[in-house]
């Protein structure tokens, strides 16, 4: 069985459609959170994930657009926090409220969180490639999680711990949209990045008007 996973999509259309277009055929595809915040087309991302019933976690922007809470963000963030709460009907909002903060899937085979599996504030943890560790494994055979915006993944004896990069707003010094597809029968990961129009993006930033640098740092993947 192979998976597709991504996550910080954050509103990026436009990348989330070329990931989406270019992600070979899998048998499920599953996402790690954050769909919504920074960039212009909340509604549009959440839409594209209820769809396709793409098995979601919540991030902490999702959060923070649904519960109210701040989590310590900086101006880009707050603002992207807005222009979701301004931008998505009551019914995607509803949809963003139901995400659970973890999930297993594929028969108990894969789980989804956003942040670190193990942080009882769910968002307060980053757990970058460099921290990944057969320590954060369960009984899953893939751990996936998001929040750092930078693409890794490990294989171990007990299972694989991945990071599939962010979709919307890379931050590992890549600007190209990140993915992965796990083999849940081999056991196996690969990680993928995607070329897609930045400055669209950057150009719908300023229309909408979204703090600049949103649109600016796309470019740099930062």
């Amino acid at each position: 069985m192979r998976v597709g996973l991504i996550s910080d999509v954050h509103g990026n259309r436009v990348a989330l459609e070329a990931v989406l277009e270019a992600m070979p055929s899998v048998e499920a595809v599953l996402c790690a959170g954050d769909v919504v915040g920074y960039n212009p087309w909340p509604a549009d991302c959440v839409d594209a994930l209820r769809e396709r019933d793409v098995p979601t976690v919540m991030g902490n922007h999702d959060a923070a657009v649904v519960e109210g809470a701040a989590f310590r963000f900086n101006g880009m963030a707050r603002a992207g926090v807005e222009h979701a709460k301004e931008s998505l009907s009551d019914e995607q909002l509803e949809w963003v409220a139901s995400l659970p903060t973890e999930r297993l899937e594929c028969d108990g085979r894969v789980k989804l969180v956003h942040g670190h599996p193990d942080d009882p504030d769910r968002y307060t943890r980053y757990t970058y490639p460099s921290d990944f560790s057969p320590r954060l494994l369960g009984d899953e055979d893939a751990l996936v999680l998001g929040h750092t915006h930078v693409q890794g993944a490990e294989q171990f004896a007990e299972g694989i711990v991945v990071n599939p990069g962010s979709v919307g707003q890379p931050r590992d010094g890549d600007p190209r949209a990140g993915y992965a597809v796990v083999d849940l029968e081999a056991l196996t990961v690969e990680t993928h990045r995607v070329e897609y129009d930045v400055e669209a993006v950057q150009a719908a930033v300023d229309e909408a008007g979204l703090p600049d640098r949103i649109g600016t740092r796309l470019a740099r993947g930062q």
